[in-house]
């Protein structure tokens, strides 16, 4: 079932996970709780979003990412759900509405604002995701020039597997460049680490050493 999301209500329900949902990226969810295999029902049915949070210790962050749900995958015979969403607005937490089974909050949208920065080492960038990206996929990431279209700041803090918290700043960063030139910062130091980790898979692999 295929949903197009027209609408931006500022009140929506939300639902608190350990991620972080950027603009473009599909995530695939497995709903198995009533209340929120209600949500999402009420959701298909008013062609409408829900809200997704970083779930912390000690609470639920105030900055989070509107999920369009594009598809339901199936429907188990109990009531569980597979679906497919992707995320849409960002989106900052008003006030939170915790009185009734399934949290809700009065939201406001976020947009980017424009910047008069010197541009990002865009270049040196795209290098750094490459590799990133090769030395964990073996592969270099698909369709590079298509993502470059929209914010490649999402595109790469939705790809590599980086510290939630990191991702949870690059979300609340108002301005492309300031996404970019964060992320560069921390591929820069990334890269390094990754490479001596693959250096010492070889070897080791190398050594001949394993279980028969």
């Amino acid at each position: 079932m295929m949903v197009s999301v027209l609408m931006r209500p500022e009140r929506i329900p939300l639902f608190p996970l350990n991620i972080v949902l950027f603009p473009g990226e599909q995530v695939p969810l497995h709903i198995f709780e009533p209340r929120y295999r209600r949500m999402v029902r009420e959701c298909l049915d008013n062609k409408a979003p829900f809200g997704m949070l970083l779930a912390l210790p000690d609470g639920v962050v105030r900055v989070g990412c509107t999920a369009e749900i594009l598809e339901v995958i199936k429907t188990h015979e109990d009531g569980r759900m597979d679906i497919i969403t992707v995320g849409r607005d960002p989106f900052r937490v008003l006030e939170l509405f915790e009185d009734e089974p399934l949290v809700h909050g009065h939201v406001d949208y976020l947009e980017d604002r424009e910047t008069q920065d010197r541009p990002p080492k865009l270049r040196q960038l795209i290098e750094l995701y490459e590799t990133c990206h090769t030395l964990l996929h073996s592969s270099l990431p698909k369709d590079l020039e298509l993502q470059l279209e929209g914010a490649l700041s999402y595109t790469i803090a939705s790809t590599l597997p980086l510290d939630l918290l990191w991702k949870q700043q690059i979300l609340e960063l108002r301005c492309e460049e300031e996404r970019q030139e964060r992320l560069l910062t921390y591929l820069r130091d990334w890269a390094p680490h990754l490479q001596k980790k693959e250096v010492l898979r070889h070897r080791t692999a190398g050594t001949g050493h394993g279980l028969n």
